[in-house]
């Protein structure tokens, strides 16, 4: 087999639609490449290592939706481009699927189902391994580094009994809708986690996962997915390209139709369309904000055609998020997301400015957008020092001073996985999910009387465990 040149990304979006099977570089400029990799025999080596002999191998494998309405739709496109003369065969085609999708949801289709999804993950997360390896082994692994692949390895086997639990919820649980599809890009995918309870809508959280813009996968989400859930709170967990197959642009747009397909189509799933949330954690929740701030800027201008209202959006939750990015470049940078590549995703030294939130909103030229922005509550942990608290107490007071209704609540010594993972595998409260549970149901009598009479959450990891996780953590 010839290898083939993976898809990065497309840096002429009109042209995207012509031909679904051209190869795209990562950048668009010899330039921009040199500025990735310092010079052109560097560039050259790392196209090298981009090449993938097993790449379309590897695509062949897919992440199937498991609703009979998205596998009309995909048939749907199928039929336009076959002509009148397959309409018969493409009406055969769709009850098919239709029926084998419900056959699925059902319960007999669920082995199956199993299989396909557990494939469907398998392969994602193996691609990105992959190439976050290659990625590394041309940077070079130095000592940094193999220390925090060491202190990474001892932090997931402390967690590891929690780690089982969640996974075996994500695959089996009826609950949960994977691979949904909501856009055309690669891994434009999300799961929704559905309240067992169905009477009345409900609520709606769309969240985007962190992951250092590079390792981010939407079941990252599903212990947050699982617990919302249960407090008749349906999440949807958004995936996106991560670098190198896309930079922050596609991330932004990636994050951008996920939401748009929440709002538009949420209700069908028993969501209540006039009460959805917006939330990201660590660099979710950098790109669900540029994703907020950039919709607030297309409806303010003219003759601007948007899918989606920044209006739909009772209020934005950022957890541990980042927002100003030229704060942070010298702190990524000691932390081993050296500066040549942060600025790489970012798409340049001027990509570091255009995607900071907190230098957009005080732009005197845009005072208009800031007025569209929901309220924006930002939670984050004094002991984290992977993005430090200080990020969302600046955006806070920031947006504060523009005119928006902005707070930042801080949790005493969590650091930055504490507030995502281990406070949530520790059972009994969890202050910041309790926190959040308040703010959505702010103004339901009846659902605040529920989570006052809510039995705790059950214990996922042993506390020693957790303890040694949270020395041991690299983040």
């Amino acid at each position: 087999m010839q290898p083939q040149l993976l898809p990065i990304s497309n840096p002429n979006p009109s042209s995207s639609s012509s031909s679904s099977s051209e190869i795209i570089p990562i950048t668009s400029s010899a330039s921009a490449g040199t500025m990735l990799f310092g010079s052109e025999d560097d560039m050259a080596a790392a196209t090298r290592i981009l090449i993938s002999p097993t790449f379309e191998d590897e695509m062949k494998i897919e992440t199937r939706p498991l609703i009979s309405r998205t596998l009309s739709y995909t048939d749907t496109l199928s039929s336009t481009s076959g002509g009148s003369g397959s309409h018969q065969q493409q009406q055969r085609r769709r009850r098919t699927a239709s029926e084998t999708s419900l056959f699925s949801l059902s319960g007999g289709g669920r082995r199956h189902s199993f299989r396909q999804n557990m494939g469907g993950a398998a392969s994602d997360t193996y691609l990105l391994t992959r190439l976050g390896c290659k990625l590394l082994r041309y940077l070079g692994v130095g000592y940094r580094w193999v220390t925090r692949f060491l202190s990474l390895g001892c932090y997931a086997f402390l967690l590891i009994p929690g780690f089982i639990q969640v996974g075996y919820y994500y695959f089996c649980s009826s609950q949960v809708q994977r691979g949904i599809v909501y856009g055309d890009q690669p891994r434009n995918r999300l799961d929704l986690y559905l309240p067992k309870n169905g009477d009345g809508p409900k609520p709606v959280v769309a969240f985007i996962t962190g992951g250092a813009w590079i390792i981010g996968y939407k079941a990252w989400g599903s212990l947050l997915g699982q617990q919302l859930s249960e407090r008749d709170i349906i999440v949807a967990c958004i995936d996106y390209r991560n670098f190198p197959q896309g930079t922050m642009g596609d991330m932004i747009q990636d994050a951008s139709r996920g939401i748009s397909f929440i709002c538009n189509n949420i209700a069908e799933y028993g969501g209540d369309p006039d009460r959805i949330y917006l939330m990201g954690q660590s660099a979710g929740a950098h790109i669900a904000a540029c994703a907020l701030v950039e919709q607030a800027i297309k409806e303010a201008g003219e003759g601007e055609s948007t899918s989606w209202s920044v209006s739909q959006i009772n209020a934005y939750f950022g957890l541990s998020g980042g927002y100003n990015l030229l704060n942070l470049v010298e702190h990524f940078h000691s932390r081993g997301l050296y500066r040549r590549i942060f600025e790489s995703i970012m798409e340049g030294e001027e990509g570091l400015r255009r995607y900071s939130p907190e230098i957009k909103v005080q732009d005197p030229d845009i005072r208009n957008v800031v007025a569209l922005l929901p309220p924006i509550i930002l939670f984050h942990g004094t002991g984290d020092y992977s993005i430090p608290s200080d990020s969302s107490k600046s955006f806070a007071e920031t947006l504060r001073k523009v005119g928006v209704k902005a707070e930042s609540v801080l949790y005493e010594g969590k650091t930055h996985t504490d507030l995502f993972l281990q406070d949530p595998m520790r059972g009994g409260r969890d202050d910041m999910f309790e926190d959040l549970v308040a703010i959505i149901h702010d103004g339901d009598s009846e659902a605040l009387a529920k989570d006052a009479n809510a039995p705790p959450k059950k214990r996922l990891v042993p506390e020693c465990m957790l303890k040694l996780a949270h020395s041991v953590s690299p983040f």
